[in-house]
């Protein structure tokens, strides 16, 4: 599979792509690579169907902060991105725009 477009995920689960951490700090100052740091900022690529007594807490485009350690990443070929697939209850919030 070549296109992450097909995937569609299963009952409460949500497809993200993690939004890249910003090397730069408010002040102007260069972090190293040493200190990159997984990304806790998500778009929202395709939402799996809702669960019996709970619903999606997002949609297809939004932007989401999900919780630290949450989700299964995947990669789809050799040097391709990873992608993020996490439960409905690993999503914290919603970035408004």
């Amino acid at each position: 599979m070549k296109s992450i477009s097909k995937l569609q995920p299963t009952q409460g689960y949500i497809l993200l792509e993690p939004v890249e951490v910003e090397k730069k700090t408010s002040s102007g100052i260069y972090l190293p690579d040493s200190h990159d740091e997984k990304p806790q900022q998500a778009k929202v690529l395709a939402v799996g169907a809702d669960l019996p007594k709970r619903k999606a807490p997002c949609k297809k485009g939004d932007v989401v902060i999900y919780k630290k350690w949450g989700g299964d990443e995947v990669k789809l070929g050799l040097g391709e991105k990873e992608y993020l697939f996490v439960k409905f209850e690993d999503i914290l919030a919603i970035v408004k725009k």
